[in-house]
């Protein structure tokens, strides 16, 4: 099947059906009778899609077989009695959701090790051969359930890779893979997204066969038909990313989206240089989705308990996502119990109440609105509180304004505007301009897209008489669902983190005894931020100024994106308990590093006491001339 003809048809499909949400096809209804509505400009949303934008803030759920081994992306070959949470709590995990001011959860039912969370009979590495509940368990059942009583939406992410399946890279993996998509989509009720990775292809041990498997990935999960059979069975689910999908990844794990991004798209594969701000008139409606975790990594790891984000940063991601046209997709990982930690509830909590204190009151409702344009005398719709009404000026008024006339006294430092997406991206640019006295006008404001929604945050508050909505260039004539505006509040600070991870062996008093380049300090300062850089191969080593009993070390790479420095590729590592007679520790790969920037924590071939551990670098993840690295540490 051809990707652009199946997104073609679905959008042709769904456009009327987002549309009459509003108003009868015929057009608005005023006082003079129906006036028709003009024509979309360029692509518009599908009837799920509209309903996806509209769920803003949603969490991941990274648990899984992972969480028990301390890695980011297991082999395939893990022991399913690993996992085994000793106090699975769903509810409270939909709770901290809820408090944070969620609207759903999507839970990595399997991820890349092939390992699934459902009692499937497809596959024995699954939850079925696990000490939990006794083998009776079902932690996708589990926490849809829990999401149900919550009032929460559910979705579901399945891993097309699995370094587990012996078949995995050949024809039958598809079947297997096809089944086990039919199996979630049929079993655990209304699913809002369903979420494919990216990540295909590569190390695994497949079956037993410990091997290198690459794929063509368009060609070989044939996606349109992937992306089909989701639709068939869960037709309100939105699925993610490849071409063909209602969603996009936004380009980075970082928690921001471009400024603003678009949701339009050209029918081409997707790049990151296209994916970041989107491309204005692109054929496509392909939003983004910007997805981040609340921790370094995605799944639970001790030694991170002391670097969970915090409230503020947390409504800083917030501005960056939803503000800039983009739904949030922050990732609260359960811990070994099966539950959200204290540190990272707590951050939660104090988000979602300023989240709910800036929400609570929308200080332009009551106002009196005039347009310079109206199709049926709609500009009040606008400040309805009806999110099916919107207001419509004439095709040809592409310079059209709205004036918002205010009571006394309402101050208001965040503006936030959302276009009527059925009759597509109308409006290129505005301007936000504000008047004391009602006569003369100041431009505070001016900013390119409305989209879905837009974010306009103030220095300070201010409480002008008129506030205006202007027109600075458009395609047609602006059709605005709504203006909001609200007093933000800042939300409350946490006491300080400590690390209690008693297994993590900090760099801290380590010292550098040879590096391949200057600036190693920037290794043991414990600050993400600060990297040492170094021709590859790179090459370091260290005097942990004692004996330990090292099991291995984590890396943290450089969060700075820099086409001169890329973090590294591979590591190979020894150590010495005199400095003088090495020995081989291991070595490997550091899996998706460059894309999830998240720390790595390769293991040993075995525990060994050492003094001195000697890391090499061969070459970086991409193409670069340096290779960069924030921090390592060790661990026993």
């Amino acid at each position: 099947m051809n990707p652009s003809l199946s997104r073609r048809a679905l959008l042709a499909s769904s456009m009327a059906m987002g549309g009459a949400a509003a108003c009868s096809p015929g057009g608005i209804a005023s006082a003079g009778g129906a006036a028709p509505l003009p024509a979309p400009w360029g692509a518009v949303p599908s009837a799920r899609q509209l309903k996806w934008h509209d769920r803003r803030f949603y969490g991941f759920v990274h648990f899984s077989i992972n969480t028990f081994t301390d890695k980011e992306w297991g082999f395939g070959d893990e022991d399913p009695a690993l996992f085994n949470p000793t106090d699975f709590d769903p509810d409270q995990i939909a709770g901290v959701a809820k408090a944070a001011g969620m609207t759903g959860l999507i839970l990595t039912a399997k991820h890349h090790d092939g390992f699934c969370l459902w009692p499937t009979m497809l596959t024995e590495h699954c939850i079925r051969n696990t000490p939990y509940r006794n083998g009776k368990g079902d932690i996708v059942g589990e926490l849809g359930e829990a999401c149900r009583r919550a009032g929460l939406n559910y979705g579901l992410y399945l891993s097309p890779w699995d370094r587990n399946y012996a078949e995995y890279g050949r024809p039958a993996y598809i079947d297997y893979y096809r089944a086990t998509l039919t199996e979630l989509c049929t079993r655990y009720g209304k699913l809002f997204e369903v979420w494919f990775d990216g990540a295909n292809g590569g190390d695994g041990y497949y079956g037993g066969a410990r091997e290198t498997r690459r794929i063509d990935a368009p060609r070989y999960y044939d996606w349109p038909s992937i992306v089909k059979l989701v639709h068939e069975l869960q037709p309100d689910a939105c699925t993610f990313d490849p071409l063909g999908a209602d969603i996009r990844w936004v380009g980075n794990e970082e928690g921001h989206a471009g400024d603003p991004c678009w949701p339009t798209m050209p029918n081409i594969p997707y790049t990151q240089e296209n994916g970041y701000p989107g491309v204005r008139g692109g054929e496509l409606w392909w939003p983004a989705e910007t997805n981040v975790s609340i921790r370094p990594g995605w799944f639970y790891h001790a030694d991170e308990d002391a670097h969970v984000k915090t409230p503020a940063t947390l409504m800083e991601m917030f501005d960056r996502s939803v503000g800039h046209g983009t739904t949030f997709h922050l990732n609260i990982p359960p811990d070994r119990r099966g539950r959200i930690p204290d540190r990272d509830v707590a951050s939660l909590k104090a988000f979602g109440d300023a989240l709910r204190a800036t929400f609570a009151t929308d200080l332009a409702q009551g106002a009196v609105v005039t347009a310079s344009a109206d199709i049926g005398s709609t500009a009040g719709n606008v400040v309805d509180g009806n999110p099916d009404s919107f207001w419509c000026a004439p095709a040809d008024a592409k310079d059209a304004t709205l004036t918002l006339d205010l009571p006394p006294g309402r101050a208001f430092d965040l503006i936030e505007l959302k276009e009527w997406l059925p009759l597509g991206l109308r409006v290129t640019r505005f301007a936000i301009d504000v008047s004391d006295d009602g006569t003369t006008w100041r431009a505070i404001a001016e900013k390119a897209m409305v989209g879905p929604q837009r974010h306009v945050r103030l220095a300070a508050p201010i409480a002008p008489r008129r506030v205006r909505f202007r027109t600075v260039e458009a395609e047609a004539g602006p059709a605005l669902r709504s203006i909001g505006l609200y007093r933000s509040v800042a939300p409350a600070e946490l006491p300080p983190a400590v690390s209690n991870d008693p297994s993590l062996i900090p760099s801290r008093g380590w010292k550098v005894v040879a590096a391949s380049a200057a600036g190693n300090g920037a290794l043991m300062d414990d600050n993400a931020k600060t990297a040492w850089q170094s021709a590859a191969p790179a090459e370091v080593t260290f005097d942990l100024q004692r004996e330990e009993m090292l099991r291995g070390f984590t890396l943290t790479p450089t969060r700075h994106i820099d086409p001169e420095a890329a973090p590294p590729s591979r590591w190979i590592a020894e150590t010495s308990v005199d400095g003088k007679a090495w020995t081989a520790a291991g070595e490997g790969e550091f899996s998706n590093i460059n894309y999830a920037r998240a720390t790595q924590r390769p293991a040993f071939i075995q525990p060994r006491k050492a003094r001195y551990l000697r890391l090499r670098f061969p070459a970086p993840a991409v193409a670069a001339p340096r290779i960069a690295i924030a921090g390592i540490n060790g661990f026993r």
